[in-house]
């Protein structure tokens, strides 16, 4: 555990490595938190929910933290509301990295003594959790210095890769499923309730879809036609002006796109990635196909190579049969948004390794595109 513990932390400085200092505390936009916080409050995590209640010789390393690094937890107390993150210019990025320091070595010598069960599945929790914001980082990041002018080189990492085509689609044949996660091996509470789904004979895409059969898309007006859109998703293209996937330039009449290793011709045969719901199902669409449930692609998944990109359902984000919050700030953690969000299945290059699972559900609002995010067709 210590072990796991140490060398979670230190890949969230490494994610950091190659910012200049002056990128460490901006944002970009208000569904953006600055490197710097993402450091801060994986660190606040730690205290909060751990030194703080368990450790009796414990003492803050500064009282104002608690304050300026809660995320969303409103049974801990006040915060500085999200949109406001980026005009923290104090406490410095180096005050931030002896903050880690500090909280690091005192959870070292806390892992040091007998804990208990129930304290075990808590750093359980904060290893995951920081491993959540290690994804959040890059995605962070990329929205950062992808939105400059210059697009300047972040480091060549993170990236997707070919995929070994396969049969088009794999035939999956109707039945009663179990569904959610199963064994003693960690989870989120959201993936709690194992539950029988019945699904009709369906087809699944053994491949993501392509950069180059996106574009088809475009060619065809698809951003055009309201008939492939959801009347609310016809709306944000509209009034936001989309007509390409995120970080797509169109220049001299080809195509290219922002990656962390700068702004580089678009690869027709990778897979095409920062998609919205909207679009992914406006594709689908035109495709005269869907996308899978959430329960469609766990039955599916062991019959398909994922894990380059989050892939979207048609699914919203809802309790499972017998789901149920903890009590306290640790209860707001995945509950409180099962609301006006649609799941996501797989995990992506900027999922940390062994993070993942086919039983993980991911989630975001339909309109977000920044988190490494792609398509499977069903049918």
């Amino acid at each position: 555990m210590i072990n796991r513990f140490l060398r979670v932390r230190e890949n969230s400085e490494q994610i950091c490595k190659p910012l200049f200092i002056e990128d460490y505390s901006l944002q970009a936009s208000e569904f953006v938190s600055p490197p710097k916080w993402h450091l801060a409050h994986s660190t606040w995590f730690w205290e909060e929910f751990l030194l703080t209640k368990y450790d009796i010789n414990y003492v803050l390393y500064n009282e104002d933290f608690y304050f300026l690094f809660n995320s969303y937890y409103n049974n801990v107390g006040k915060r500085v509301l999200r949109p406001s993150r980026g005009l923290m210019s104090r406490p410095s990025v180096a005050e931030v990295y002896s903050y880690r320091k500090f909280v690091t070595e005192a959870m070292v010598r806390f892992l040091n003594t007998n804990l208990t069960e129930d304290i075990l599945a808590i750093i359980e929790i904060g290893i995951n959790h920081e491993e959540q914001h290690q994804e959040l980082l890059v995605y962070d990041i990329k929205y950062i210095l992808g939105n400059q002018p210059t697009f300047p080189v972040y480091q060549d990492s993170f990236k997707t890769k070919l995929e070994i085509q396969a049969p088009n689609f794999i035939p999956i044949k109707s039945g009663l499923y179990k569904i959610g996660h199963q064994g003693n091996s960690f989870c989120f509470d959201n993936e709690l309730g194992i539950h029988k789904v019945y699904v009709g004979d369906f087809e699944i895409s053994a491949n993501l879809v392509s950069n180059r059969q996106f574009i088809d898309f475009i060619v065809a007006d698809g951003y055009k036609n309201f008939n492939f859109w959801h009347d609310d998703g016809w709306s944000w293209i509209n009034n936001n002006k989309i007509e390409s996937p995120l970080y797509w330039h169109k220049i001299d009449n080809e195509w290219w796109n922002y990656t962390l290793s700068g702004l580089v011709k678009l690869d027709l045969d990778l897979p095409v990635m920062h998609l919205s719901f909207y679009e992914a199902f406006a594709y689908s669409e035109w495709k005269g196909c869907r996308l899978p449930t959430e329960f469609e692609w766990e039955i599916a998944s062991d019959k398909f190579q994922w894990g380059q990109l989050w892939e979207w359902t048609n699914s919203a984000y809802l309790a499972y049969p017998g789901f149920s919050k903890v009590a306290g700030a640790l209860g707001e953690y995945n509950g409180k948004f099962m609301v006006n969000q649609m799941i996501l299945r797989g995990g992506s290059v900027a999922t940390p390794e062994g993070h993942s699972r086919k039983t993980y559900r991911n989630f975001f609002t339909p309109n977000m595109r920044w988190q490494f995010s792609g398509l499977r067709l069903a049918k």
